[in-house]
């Protein structure tokens, strides 16, 4: 996970918090969540980068639209993630208090 840019984790949280997700779908998530038009230029290719690292399967549901699913190594990367995160989220909280 430590070489994924943060585009690419948020790939990965928004492909898992679906089901099977199409490539618009994703678009649409993560530009509610950016606030701002995603292209696909930046899109597609960071897709792919994710899919070839076996983190995430591609399926075809149709000619022209394809399918995305978390894989296991996906997911244990994403939970290794959100473990690393909680410490630190934690420390903080503790502090404030």
């Amino acid at each position: 996970m430590h070489d994924l840019t943060g585009f690419q984790r948020d790939l990965l949280y928004t492909i898992a918090g679906q089901d099977n997700p199409h490539g618009l779908a994703i678009k649409e998530e993560l530009e509610d969540y950016y606030e701002k038009e995603i292209h696909h230029g930046r899109l597609y290719p960071n897709l792919d980068e994710v899919v070839d690292k076996g983190l995430v399967e591609k399926g075809e549901l149709d000619q022209r639209t394809n399918f995305y699913k978390i894989t296991a190594r996906g997911r244990r990367e994403l939970e290794a993630r959100r473990e690393w995160e909680d410490q630190y989220v934690h420390e903080l909280l503790s502090k404030a208090e």
